[in-house]
């Protein structure tokens, strides 16, 4: 945990648990740092008296130790919940506050700190145990629809077209997330399905179907001609390593474009979307889509039946026997 010496030890504990223990993911595990961190520093900023203009960047927060934590209260977390609607400013943005979505995230670093201190058995209270996260408008996401899909794989074109076509045939079937693809090995391929592994190492089997599996079966012996520096990897690149994430965007986008969709609507992510709106849509039940895409929580996956509800009323209101009126 050398990488965090500019934090006290009980955050360093925190991360440690974290990362050791409950098997999160190193991106979670950077959030939890810096929202913490920034927390911290705010708390030391307000408690130490500075004057409030001081940046919070300068402040050092390795002397906090449990007694500090202890003296934090209800208030003094709204304090910073307020800074962070109405004075701080997002690196993205030319307006004081940063945006509700940021907030909760911080809010949910806060709660999961206090909760495992409470659980250690190092505070007896837990202040933020019943406070409320800031009101988020959830917007469906966007997907494409089963003509799309379409276009987008017989637009599919090039050197790389028997690899490329089998990835997005693992998007649109399977529902993987980008990471997810990236860390696909040679061994994880089985006959009809895949070993996935996911958000904090869980792994799970997804069955591919059999435009899937033919795509995997077209590509493998391309794949077989190669020798990559890591020749575990099921996909590789050009320059001979595992393929990066960042390479899977810009080959999606590639196709994306090539079949005339819009790229500002549509992204590797989203195809992950697709995926699971056509299952619901086609009598899949929510609980195996859930399994499928490897959701930790139900209500997860429930944004979806929302689409698929948005998709009926559409059909039914472009019934025309919808706008007969009783004479």
């Amino acid at each position: 945990m050398a990488r965090y010496d500019d934090s006290p030890q009980i955050l360093r504990d925190f991360l440690s648990y974290h990362e050791t223990i409950k098997g999160q993911s190193a991106k979670t595990i950077q959030e939890y740092y810096l929202d913490l961190r920034m927390f911290l520093r705010f708390m030391a900023l307000v408690k130490g008296e500075m004057p409030y203009d001081t940046d919070l960047n300068s402040i050092d927060i390795r002397f906090i130790d449990l007694k500090f934590i202890a003296s934090i209260t209800v208030s003094d977390i709204f304090d910073f919940l307020s800074y962070l609607a109405n004075d701080r400013t997002s690196e993205h943005a030319a307006d004081p506050g940063i945006g509700t979505a940021a907030r909760a995230r911080k809010l949910s670093a806060i709660k999961s700190f206090y909760k495992y201190l409470n659980h250690s058995k190092l505070l007896d209270e837990n202040p933020v145990q019943d406070l409320e996260f800031p009101k988020i408008r959830k917007s469906l996401p966007r997907y494409l629809t089963l003509e799309q899909c379409t276009r987008l794989l017989q637009a599919v074109d090039g050197p790389n077209a028997e690899r490329d076509y089998a990835i997005l045939m693992l998007f649109l079937n399977c529902g993987i997330r980008r990471a997810e693809l990236v860390g696909l090995n040679l061994t994880d391929v089985y006959e009809d399905r895949i070993r996935v592994v996911g958000k904090g190492n869980k792994e799970r089997i997804v069955y591919m179907g059999a435009a899937c599996k033919a795509a995997i079966d077209a590509y493998l012996p391309q794949r077989n001609k190669i020798i990559l520096t890591d020749n575990r990897a099921l996909f590789g690149s050009r320059d001979k390593n595992r393929i990066s994430v960042s390479a899977v965007h810009r080959l999606v986008k590639k196709h994306l474009l090539a079949a005339g969709l819009d790229v500002n609507q549509f992204s590797a992510h989203k195809l992950r979307h697709t995926a699971a709106t056509l299952m619901l849509s086609h009598g899949v039940d929510v609980k195996t889509v859930q399994e499928v895409l490897g959701h930790e929580h139900l209500n997860t996956t429930q944004i979806y039946t929302h689409i698929e509800n948005t998709e009926l009323k559409i059909a039914a209101e472009a019934n025309p026997l919808s706008k007969i009126k009783k004479t």
